[in-house]
């Protein structure tokens, strides 16, 4: 995406370093972004509700409650993205908030910069478009793997006539999975397709997201049979 582009793409920044959020708004507002930012944790909850912006960043330690406490809170009845800043050596935060349905993020000291490509990023694959428009839908935006039916335009996801909501990131590894169903994903393939990163060996955080999906899909966390594990190899989701 383009600076110019981004003029479309409400950020909301929940930091209380004044510093920081004062460098992150005067930035991102040069970009073309429309940001509104909060420092207290509890008003920050309730505004992302009420202004559903199209991006977070939200840091993990707040006054009033924790950007986890946030996270946990709206994403239920929030769609959108959510990038959270986490202490450098802190790898619980990170796990933890993806956990909660974080999108992806960043540690800190915070480079602006790299927030914007980690933005951009994210935006690649889930295109704010606040004003749809009847869109024909091709064969290769729909999967049906079993009785659920995955629409990649709209976002969506059916088991048999019921609706699944879905974090982002969920349906991102759930698409990933569907496009090879009945076939092994590694995780270096699927946390290059989802976050653009290599497996290091120790990142836990997709186990987390196979964990909420199955959930989700009501799939017996002991004896899986919609998506299971291959012991070192991978996720298969079964037909």
């Amino acid at each position: 995406m383009k600076s110019s582009d981004a003029a479309a793409i409400r950020l909301f920044l929940v930091e209380d370093d004044a510093g920081l959020s004062a460098l992150v708004q005067e930035y991102f507002t040069k970009k073309g972004f429309a940001v509104a930012a909060e420092s207290d944790g509890i008003t920050a909850a309730r505004r992302i509700l009420e202004e559903k912006p199209d991006v977070v960043i939200l840091d993990v330690m707040l006054p009033g409650i924790t950007g986890m406490e946030i996270c946990r809170r709206v994403r239920p009845a929030f769609s959108g993205l959510i990038l959270m800043l986490t202490a450098l050596d802190d790898d619980m935060d990170q796990m933890l908030g993806l956990e909660l349905g974080a999108d992806d993020y960043v540690v800190k000291p915070v480079v602006p910069r790299l927030l914007l490509s980690r933005i951009h990023a994210l935006l690649r694959r889930t295109p704010v478009n606040r004003t749809p428009q009847p869109t024909e839908v091709s064969a290769d935006d729909q999967l049906a793997v079993g009785d659920l039916c995955i629409n990649r335009v709209s976002r969506t996801l059916a088991v048999g006539s019921s609706p699944i909501k879905l974090t982002t990131a969920e349906f991102e590894l759930l698409w990933v999975l569907a496009e090879a169903a009945g076939k092994v994903v590694n995780r270096d393939t699927i946390l290059q397709r989802i976050r653009g990163l290599d497996y290091d060996g120790l990142d836990r955080s997709i186990d987390r997201r196979i964990s909420r999906l199955r959930k989700k899909l009501g799939d017996d966390p002991d004896n899986p049979k919609r998506i299971k594990t291959v012991r070192g190899k991978g996720y298969i989701l079964c037909p």
